[in-house]
């Protein structure tokens, strides 16, 4: 599984921040498809993906997160690969019992991998996928593992992702997009309510900023 979230300050350069990660994601996911990674090392698939964008012929610009887990069905075990403030979940007896660690450089400025114009390298910030913070451990059956980038963790608290996992009524795939498309309403009606306080609301007080929403 895999999700990466274009960092949104290059619209003001005119960029699209939805093409570098979009492009990033579909390049890991080709790596994958051709048998090209080694399970219990998502870092390098990412790292792969990365560099064969650094080498495209049409220039590419822009930044992204990115987070890569891989089930190892054979041994029970989630290899993760997460870089920046995207990450994941697992999610156990209704109790989280794994989480990804945020990469922040300072409040707001998560770490991300970058292509930058020529006369901006060096200006732009720009991480090495190595600087990913990659785990493993053993998973059990009826584990949750949810996949998300700050869109959600930014809007929901644990306890408000928890409340809809608990209504996931089986594993099939219907019920699980269901509840997929349920977090994701709700994480995004709230994004837009501007008296919350959110928990990136709460990061940002924490932080000196008194903001809300």
């Amino acid at each position: 599984l895999g999700v990466a979230d274009g960092v949104g300050g290059w619209r003001d350069y005119g960029v699209d921040p939805s093409q570098f990660s979009g492009t990033l994601m579909r390049t890991c996911e080709r790596l994958v498809k051709e048998g090209r990674f080694v399970p219990s090392n998502p870092v390098g698939i990412l790292t792969a993906g990365y560099c064969e964008l650094l080498q495209n012929k049409v220039p590419l610009l822009g930044s992204s997160t990115a987070c890569i887990v891989v089930l190892d069905r054979t041994s029970h075990r989630l290899h993760t690969a997460n870089l920046g403030d995207s990450g994941f979940l697992v999610v156990r007896g209704g109790e989280v019992v794994h989480r990804s660690d945020e990469q922040q450089h300072y409040f707001n400025t998560p770490f991300q991998l970058s292509i930058a114009p020529p006369e901006a390298e060096g200006v732009v910030l720009s991480d090495s996928p190595d600087a990913a913070d990659s785990t493993s451990f053993d998973v059990q059956l009826g584990d949750i593992i949810l996949t998300a980038t700050d869109g959600l963790f930014d809007n929901m608290p644990d306890y408000m992702i928890l409340q809809e996992l608990k209504k996931l009524k089986n594993s099939n795939y219907e019920s699980i997009q269901q509840t997929a498309r349920s977090i994701a309403e709700q994480a995004h009606e709230l994004a837009y309510d501007p008296t919350y306080m959110s928990p990136f609301a709460q990061f940002a007080c924490d932080n000196g900023l008194n903001v809300r929403g």
